[in-house]
């Protein structure tokens, strides 16, 4: 649908049974957040915030929060995007069905952004301090922007063709910026943002941003989209929103015409503050750093403007459907720029960026008895190199030859594979000493870490235990609960250093074939409750290098092996970010409001 603004989104999604309206005052200090997660885990509609405490604005949430209603936002244009990047792996699909074809011509040529005359984003300003100002969670250093889309130009080649829109977290509050009159801006410099910002800095001038809250949802999308480098994200918004995106410039900014809220500001050269904590993805705090701090200038909206907000936790949460509708769209997208990579999935479960399950192809030893992995290393290293890609920590890969059926969407059935066929002695393969997801404190330092490759293949080496086997735990360890075929997790005691923690050095002496991977956890009934809980433990609270350890584990020429099952610590750690909890105050008075009569009543 060509949805004008956000408020138009929300007339055809309530129409359509997709919308709730909540009357009733709500705070968003922690309790917006706490009916919005109440709601998306029940696979419930959008939420429409009719009276926000201390703002006269009203915000929505959940509007991606389940696949069917985002491809009901996107139902008229959904198939023809889905053929664009399709014809841009085959585009001699053109050729041949030419008539076929034509809708997706027509779909480009929206595509192209457009400045226009007028802007009802300008008519009026307010302040920072009057915005729907949600904090999520309770440690939280503030309140923030959570779908933000934050546009920037390259100083060199100025104009919307070459701009960068993003969605970077904004603190909007809080800490040690002032208020109506600083933001904090959370980026990397290696993103589009910050290669604008270094090519600011190296001329000495400030780098000019405008924050756009609101919209149509194909923005949001666009600033989601993991589009190819040179790409633009408006010119995705205009084809998958079936509206061109336009724009008019206020004082040397770019002003979206069709956003609810426009910050407009400055980021200097060397001028950063502490942001955050912040609730994140992982299902922990990202703590407080010193990241860009913007110097704010205005802040517009549109008549009758509606704050958009997502709440981001431990998985799954609505970012999870945005993946799922990235996959949707983009289907085999990856798997085309990487030969002989057939399926790829970043494991949501574990927080997308820590695991990675992929299949590729052992296309020139397919029938070679008792080979090794080969090609499917080389598609390993490519995957590490592509974009988001790279920040993985886990990348698991098989060979498709060996099961056609095995997908990587069933963490259950791929483990299974793997670990049938996998042999410790070889097949782990460490970088260390690298970068790793800045949000990820598995690691002893910001963006520090390591990265494992497990890359199986061959034929079926063993059969995997679904019982405990006997064994003696060292003192301290306790309570072995079997997770799944060949995946054992036990209760060790606090974590004290590593030098006390190798698989050899804690007397574990597990000899059966059957039992291929150990997991020292905090708790083994939480991490054996089931696959998402084991998958969230392992592989958010481990970092390869430091916490993996084995049974009769080797190092030769450079290579560490094991011999025995293989051990992952994934107890918390000194260093550790805390977890995300919930304030049971806020939680208690959520539970009323889906009381009987109550408006969330049926909802939660």
């Amino acid at each position: 649908m060509g949805y004008k603004s956000t408020y138009d989104c929300l007339i055809d999604l309530e129409r359509n049974g997709h919308l709730i309206r909540i009357a009733e005052e709500v705070d968003p200090h922690l309790e917006m957040a706490s009916i919005h997660m109440r709601i998306f885990e029940n696979n419930g509609p959008a939420i429409y915030f009719e009276n926000v405490k201390g703002s006269k604005f009203g915000a929505v949430s959940n509007l991606f929060g389940t696949l069917a209603r985002s491809k009901f936002m996107f139902r008229d244009t959904l198939e023809n995007i889905q053929k664009l990047i399709e014809l841009k792996g085959d585009p001699i699909k053109a050729l041949k069905s030419p008539l076929k074809n034509i809708s997706v011509g027509m779909t480009a040529l929206k595509a192209l952004p457009r400045k226009s005359y007028a802007n009802p984003v300008l008519a009026n300003k307010t302040t920072i301090d009057k915005l729907p100002l949600i904090k999520c969670w309770p440690n939280d250093g503030g309140a923030f922007v959570t779908l933000p889309l934050v546009y920037t130009e390259d100083i060199e080649k100025p104009g919307v063709m070459n701009s960068n829109l993003g969605m970077y977290r904004i603190q909007l509050n809080g800490n040690d910026y002032e208020l109506n009159k600083e933001v904090g801006l959370h980026y990397q410099l290696h993103r589009g943002i910050g290669v604008h910002q270094s090519k600011a800095n190296a001329k000495g001038q400030p780098l000019k941003v405008s924050i756009f809250v609101g919209g149509p949802p194909s923005h949001i999308l666009a600033g989601v989209m993991p589009l190819p480098e040179g790409i633009s994200e408006l010119t995705f918004a205009g084809a998958i929103g079936d509206r061109r995106f336009k724009y008019t410039y206020q004082d040397g900014y770019c002003i979206s015409s069709d956003a609810d809220f426009v910050i407009t500001g400055e980021v200097y050269p060397n001028e950063n503050k502490p942001e955050g904590p912040f609730g994140d993805h992982l299902g922990y705090y990202s703590l407080k750093h010193d990241f860009p701090v913007m110097r704010v200038t205005n802040v517009y909206h549109r008549k009758d403007a509606i704050w958009p907000f997502t709440v981001v936790g431990r998985p799954p949460q609505e970012d999870t459907q945005f993946g799922a509708l990235i996959h949707e769209i983009t289907g085999d997208a990856i798997p085309q720029e990487i030969p002989g990579l057939h399926e790829i999935n970043a494991v949501d479960a574990a927080g997308v960026h820590p695991l990675l399950f992929a299949i590729g192809s052992e296309r020139y030893t397919p029938y070679i008895k008792d080979r090794m992995p080969a090609e499917i290393l080389t598609i390993a290293n490519h995957i590490l190199g592509t974009g988001q890609l790279s920040l993985a920590k886990y990348l698991f890969i098989i060979a498709k030859e060996d099961d056609q059926k095995i997908r990587t969407s069933d963490p259950n059935k791929f483990l299974k594979h793997l670990l049938e066929r996998v042999d410790w002695t070889r097949d782990l393969h460490f970088q260390t000493n690298t970068t790793i997801d800045t949000l990820d404190y598995s690691g002893e330092g910001l963006n520090s870490g390591s990265k494992l490759v497990i890359a199986a293949a061959g034929e079926k080496r063993r059969e995997l235990a679904n019982q405990l086997p006997d064994m003696k735990l060292p003192i301290g360890y306790e309570n072995p609960k079997m997770v799944m075929a060949g995946v054992l997790a036990i209760t060790g005691p606090n974590y004290i250093g590593a030098d006390k923690t190798s698989g050899d050095v804690l007397g574990f002496e597990f000899r059966t074939e059957g039992l291929q991977l150990v997991i020292i956890a905090d708790d083994s009934e939480f991490t054996s409750a089931n696959m998402n809980n084991f998958l969230w433990t392992a592989f958010t609270k481990s970092n390869p290098s430091h916490d993996i350890h084995g049974v009769m584990s080797f190092t030769k020429n450079k290579h560490w092996g094991c011999k025995g099952p293989l051990v992952i610590d994934a107890r918390t750690k000194p260093h550790h970010a805390p977890a995300l909890q919930f304030d049971s105050e806020i939680e208690k008075r959520v539970d009323k409001l889906g009381g009987k009569g109550k408006p969330l009543h049926g909802y939660i």
